[in-house]
């Protein structure tokens, strides 16, 4: 269902903010966002001032739904009165009507009762950081004493699920679980983990966009592990775990856009904010070359229609010749810019991780069409016993894939 108002300028703006900006009672070693490595420093968090400032801007801009992501450093660190009033800020500006969608993305050592109960009443989706089994995750994500953060990660996943709070897991994969596909997919089915998503180390910072986009992992050990574990979410055809990136490709499969901003067509309408107000296009692009302004001085729709917002969103359609020929260019749309070599106008060289993207489309196309033809077939005969008639040939298709039904759903 399209919940965007007619004429909006900027559908489906959503913000991520970097709560608390590198502040963190985590060292973890492979932290892409200059870490301060777990030790006592001042907290800062975004001014209220700039907060409420930017509420106002914002939701008259939304299209029925705004969207908020809140990060680190640790955002939890801004503590529970800083969030109580983003929620009242929040209603207080937003247009009748409009959902609001709060994400936070935690290492989950701070979690509470209290913490959680809030979560619950405004509907936050937690997600939490973990990387494994107690050996692994202890290894790279210490707190800053030194001490594992295993332990208190797992105290925190539970309280969330007492107070039946929405929750997913994020697994960094590094060099020491790469190899362990089934290790992972066993310890996620032991905990109970059903909602999980995968993010390869980062070789580089948020602030260092003059790097090349390298990464702690090869593009042979990425493809092998997410063949792997793909086998494991697929089940006989029946998925019983959603993993992000094979939801999304199965989302593909049936005709839909993915979700990942990665295989996107285009990269969504997206801003980044630090606590002393800079605004960025992506949490990948932070330097000082690609800030757009500050919300203490400038207008967000002046940042939103700048030159230099407009020319970071060419920069996905700008493929190399080997993205262009390339049978996967559908799914993949040729990945993320940043891991791209921009020694030129145009990159020479597609994204780091084109040959695992490759590997994992070869690996799943025919096992998908298995999948989404029996989902087709589920859908339609819901469809009918909830009393409509199925669609002629050409018209469009009730799934909302935007096809012609001969094209989509009639063809199963």
């Amino acid at each position: 269902m399209n919940n965007e108002r007619k004429g909006t300028r900027y559908p489906g703006l959503s913000v991520m903010w970097k709560t608390v900006s590198n502040s963190c009672n985590l060292a973890c070693d492979y932290c892409y966002f200059d870490g301060c490595n777990g030790l006592d420093m001042e907290k800062v968090r975004i001014q209220e001032s700039i907060l409420e400032s930017f509420m106002q801007q914002y939701m008259p801009l939304t299209s029925g739904v705004a969207s908020f992501a809140w990060q680190g450093g640790e955002p939890m660190l801004a503590g529970l009165d800083f969030f109580k009033r983003v929620v009242d800020l929040q209603m207080t500006y937003a247009p009748p009507h409009t959902t609001l969608n709060n994400a936070i993305q935690t290492n989950g050592t701070l979690i509470t009762d209290e913490w959680a109960q809030f979560f619950k009443h405004y509907r936050f989706l937690v997600g939490v950081s973990l990387d494994g089994s107690r050996m692994i995750h202890n290894k790279r994500r210490p707190f800053g004493s030194g001490a594992g953060s295993y332990d208190a990660v797992m105290k925190g996943l539970e309280v969330l699920r007492r107070h039946q709070v929405d929750f997913n897991v994020l697994t960094v994969i590094h060099e020491d679980n790469v190899d362990k596909a089934d290790e992972l997919m066993d310890f996620y089915e032991r905990e109970g983990l059903d909602y999980v998503q995968f993010i390869p180390a980062m070789n580089f910072k948020a602030q260092e966009t003059e790097k090349a986009g390298d990464y702690l992992i090869s593009p042979q050990q990425y493809g092998d592990f997410l063949c792997r574990t793909f086998d494991r979410w697929l089940q006989n055809g029946r998925p019983q775990r959603s993993v992000r990136q094979f939801d999304n490709l199965l989302s593909q499969t049936l005709n839909h856009p993915a979700e990942l901003c990665t295989h996107r067509a285009r990269c969504p309408l997206s801003l980044v904010i630090e606590s002393n107000g800079d605004v960025f296009p992506c949490d990948f692009f932070m330097d000082e070359g690609n800030r757009l302004g500050n919300l203490k001085t400038d207008a967000l729709t002046a940042l939103l229609d700048s030159t230099p917002y407009a020319e970071f969103l060419s920069l996905k359609s700008r493929l190399p010749d080997a993205c262009m020929n390339c049978e996967y260019l559908s799914q993949c749309h040729g990945g993320c810019p940043r891991n791209r070599n921009w020694m030129a106008e145009k990159p020479q060289v597609p994204d780091y991780f084109c040959a695992s993207y490759r590997q994992l489309y070869a690996h799943s196309q025919a096992p998908l069409e298995v999948v989404a033809t029996r989902i087709r077939t589920d859908w339609k005969q819901q469809w009918q016993k909830a009393g409509h008639a199925l669609p002629s040939r050409n018209e469009a298709c009730f799934c909302g894939s935007g096809l012609k039904y001969k094209k989509c759903c009639g063809q199963s």
